[in-house]
């Protein structure tokens, strides 16, 4: 027998065989994979978002990581302005080397972060910002884990229609896209269902205060609608539960999540908060049993509750696992293809990225309804979500 020729096949099967593994494999502790996470500090959300990541991040790593090599988490403030989130894409794609984004909250520049990711060619999991263009706009490194404003209230609205049936409603909401977006679904709503918007009222975040609210609240005064609609942030929100009781304005109070579901919210808003119904996209009060994982998980550590930010950043980093354990190697063009094929189960339910409607590489799922009872937040709708009946304004 030659040796030689049997020395070469050897050596060609080595090669094949290292070719057929995933780039990752040998690469060692030494060398992390970076994920690059876009936050906004100012974000009374940021905190819980943050510890929910590092809480998967732990997890995973201490499973192994990805091939043996650990996943780093590269955090930079957008700030939630435009300028500033795109000069941190930038950084966490050509300083820290991050090989994937996630994250993004206020809806305005996650806008302009989801155009800067496109241009840079890096992969963006979009998990909290809401306005329905971020999946609309034909971008192929967009995917979105958190559905799209329109549909945050769909819970909510099959709840009006179904046991609240109002004539009349006021929508009051903060002056954004996702604000904007929330209130035009709500108007949408209105006249397919023939409620009459008794007054549709913007505002400006940045002049939020007593004052500012009491004098918009005005045209309230003499004509209380039945439901009083408010897409807000929880400052926002706040403020305007206190003026509203304060006027002696007795309509039932609808959030369209945001702000409204936050667990300090019930607290800070006090005794006006009674009976306030929001739109929510998850609750600690599901029977999934990863959610009850997370959740537990979460209060044993902070001890207060989590709410749906929480639950998005959570599945967030077990869907980016999950596509860079799929990948072949970490260029765009193959975390796209592991991101597309997705199909896991998590806390914030079952992920997957599709196309419908308008949306592209949209995940879908569904909208609850939670009611202020007894000092705090029991998802009310759908029925076989619900822990307790829902408490309804006498007709």
């Amino acid at each position: 027998m030659k040796i030689m020729p049997y020395i070469v096949f050897l050596v060609w099967l080595m090669l094949m065989a290292a070719v057929s593994l995933p780039v990752m494999a040998d690469e060692g502790q030494d060398n992390p994979i970076i994920i690059g996470v876009l936050e906004n500090r100012n974000f009374v959300f940021a905190d819980m978002m943050r510890r929910s990541f590092n809480m998967a991040l732990k997890k995973i790593n201490d499973r192994g990581g990805i091939y043996g090599r650990s996943i780093k988490l590269v955090y930079a403030d957008d700030g939630g302005r435009k300028k500033q989130g795109i000069e941190a894409v930038k950084k966490l794609v050509r300083e820290s080397k991050a090989v994937m984004l996630v994250g993004g909250y206020s809806s305005s520049n996650t806008l302009f972060m989801a155009q800067t990711a496109e241009w840079l060619d890096i992969p963006f999991l979009v998990c909290t910002a809401a306005d329905d263009r971020i999946s609309q706009r034909k971008k192929i490194n967009i995917f979105r884990l958190n559905p799209p404003a329109a549909e945050y209230t769909r819970g909510l609205e099959s709840l009006l229609i179904q046991k609240i049936q109002p004539a009349s409603m006021a929508i009051i909401y903060e002056n954004s896209p996702f604000g904007t977006s929330g209130a035009l679904r709500m108007m949408h709503f209105c006249r397919e269902n023939e409620i009459d918007v008794t007054a549709i009222i913007p505002y400006h975040k940045e002049r939020r205060d007593a004052k500012y609210f009491k004098r918009l609240l005005g045209p309230l005064n003499d004509n209380h609608p039945e439901v009083i609609y408010m897409v807000s942030y929880m400052r926002d929100g706040v403020e305007l539960v206190k003026q509203i009781r304060t006027a002696g304005i007795t309509s039932l109070l609808c959030g369209g999540a945001g702000g409204f579901t936050h667990p300090d919210f019930i607290q800070k808003a006090g005794a006006g908060a009674q009976h306030l119904l929001t739109a929510t996209l998850w609750t600690v009060d599901q029977q999934d049993l990863l959610a009850k994982m997370y959740a537990d998980h979460y209060y044993s550590e902070f001890k207060q509750a989590p709410d749906y930010h929480g639950a998005e950043a959570y599945s967030a980093m077990m869907v980016v696992a999950d596509a860079m354990r799929r990948t072949r190697s970490f260029k765009a063009n193959e975390i796209r293809k592991s991101l597309a094929a997705t199909d896991l189960a998590t806390p914030f339910g079952k992920i997957s990225f599709g196309t419908y409607g308008k949306y592209e590489r949209q995940n879908r799922g569904m909208t609850l309804v939670l009611q202020a009872i007894e000092g705090r937040y029991q998802c009310v709708w759908p029925t076989e979500m619900a822990v307790v009946q829902p408490v309804l304004p006498p007709k």
